[in-house]
């Protein structure tokens, strides 16, 4: 799709390419593979084809020539470079630039998304650093439904903040502090990396199809039998919590997230509480009139006064330099391999 429309817009003049020729690009760019069935790579395929006839029908009419097509840009923050590819940048008629990023999500994309997705800001930062021109107007392509969704352009200070976490982001990669996060695209392409999911490309050479051993009893057989326990554990809670540890253990010992047996999995994760010292608190607030707010000093208080959109910033970047960790906890998830938890 994307290498379609490209060559729809990659024309020396108007007008755009015929829809013919729209077709022919997408052909040309059809890659086979990867689908279940010859006939779900048809369905696919022609789904495709609608979408691009419904495009040509919006954009030929009006068919202006971009000044960037995949444009390649290296963006430097403080030494940190940032490359990437624009899919295409328009001159708007005021001399400011548009930014268009293709898209082929399920779902239309709501101004929560649109405000927030980082993406947009760092082609702002991008465009406005290749060109030395304003970008007027952040647009993510819905192409499903071809909708264009649109929003303003990115202030000085969300501009400031995108900065900042492009610099905290490779300070925790230099320090080899980026623990994975697990979301509805998992598992990613390089699983064997990843503690969610490593252990289950572990080996040793003495049992090379076993997985690594804990310490008295093998992982596989340790998750089976935790599994096993749950259901008797008023007989056998104290076995349990043994097999528990065990599992904690060879996870910390490994940087597991998650170990595997034949049938079920366990997820590890280490929890911190975090907490307010009353007298600090009081210090920040007291002088700025927001003491009563959380006065018998409540945690909870606390925590709804940083999410108030109405308690200035620095209070709350104030408030969350004082966060330190009062307990921590590990807990284990069981689960079968299909998802279902237990």
């Amino acid at each position: 799709m994307h290498n379609a429309l490209e060559r729809f817009f990659k024309v020396r003049t108007p007008p755009a390419p015929s829809l013919e020729e729209l077709l022919q690009f997408y052909e040309q760019g059809w890659v086979s593979g990867g689908y279940e069935s010859p006939e779900e790579e048809a369905r696919y395929k022609e789904y495709g084809r609608e979408i691009l006839k419904r495009f040509r029908e919006i954009h030929a009419p009006d068919f202006r020539l971009p000044i960037a097509l995949e444009r390649r840009f290296n963006l430097d923050i403080e030494g940190i470079k940032l490359i990437g590819f624009i899919d295409r940048v328009d001159k708007l008629d005021s001399g400011g630039l548009s930014i268009i990023d293709y898209k082929t999500n399920q779902e239309l994309f709501t101004s929560d998304y649109l405000e927030n997705d980082l993406q947009l800001t760092i082609y702002q930062m991008a465009a406005e650093q290749t060109w030395n021109l304003p970008v007027e107007k952040l647009t993510l392509y819905h192409l499903r439904s071809n909708t264009a969704c649109t929003c303003a352009p990115r202030d000085e200070k969300r501009i400031d903040q995108a900065r900042q976490l492009v610099l905290d982001v490779a300070e925790n990669i230099n320090q080899g502090n980026f623990p994975a996060t697990e979301h509805e695209f998992c598992p990613c392409d390089f699983p064997e990396h990843c503690p969610y999911y490593r252990h289950q490309y572990i080996k040793t050479e003495e049992q090379p199809d076993r997985q690594e051993q804990l310490p008295g009893i093998a992982a596989a057989d340790a998750v089976e039998r935790y599994a096993e326990i749950q259901s008797q554990i008023k007989e056998l809670e104290a076995e349990l919590e043994e097999i528990k540890q065990s599992i904690i253990d060879y996870c910390q010992a490994e940087g597991l997230n998650r170990v595997y047996g034949s049938e079920h999995d366990i997820s590890y994760k280490l929890t911190q509480r975090t907490g307010f010292s009353g007298d600090e608190v009081k210090s920040v607030l007291e002088p700025e009139g927001l003491w009563e707010k959380v006065l018998g000093f409540d945690q909870a208080l606390v925590r709804k006064l940083m999410e108030d959109r109405s308690t200035p910033a620095e209070i709350k970047k104030k408030l969350e330099t004082l966060k330190k960790i009062t307990s921590t906890y590990t807990s284990l998830r069981l689960r079968q391999h299909d998802g279902e938890e237990e």
